[in-house]
């Protein structure tokens, strides 16, 4: 997961709201053991229980109309992944350029109720070559 900049505009915004830099909020959500709770609000949406109660941070007072593939986001107590772009009211910290869902996969969601997962900080660089892999 690439933290910040363009891949995570809100990641300021939540160090701000909790008094902490933007380093500690990648510290604190790369550090958590994630379980994905739910999948849903669209089709491979992976709701993670695990984030630190330090990040807990409310919605966006009015959504964006479109949040990009693979966006990581924080929303009250839980982060959430977009699998692909749509709307959405979390706050974005990251992106990961790994595709979550895809109809053509057998299973189409990468990510199933009661996996567990951590994220891993990445470079833009890695993340593009990733992206394009």
């Amino acid at each position: 997961m690439c933290y910040g900049g363009k891949y995570g505009p809100d990641l300021s915004d939540v160090a701000d709201m909790h008094g902490i830099t933007p380093d500690r909020v990648i510290e604190l959500h790369a550090s958590a053991n994630y379980i994905v709770y739910f999948l849903g609000f669209v089709p491979g949406f992976a709701y993670l229980g695990g984030l630190p109660e330090e990040l807990a941070t409310p919605r966006l007072a009015a959504p964006r109309r479109v949040v990009p593939r693979g966006s990581v986001g924080i929303a009250g107590n839980q982060t959430g992944i977009y699998p692909f772009s749509t709307p959405g009211g979390w706050r974005l910290i990251g992106r990961t350029p790994v595709s979550l869902f895809a109809p053509e996969r057998n299973g189409m969601s990468l990510l199933s109720i009661g996996d567990r997962l951590r994220f891993t900080p990445i470079s833009r660089e890695q993340f593009a070559e990733m992206e394009n892999a």
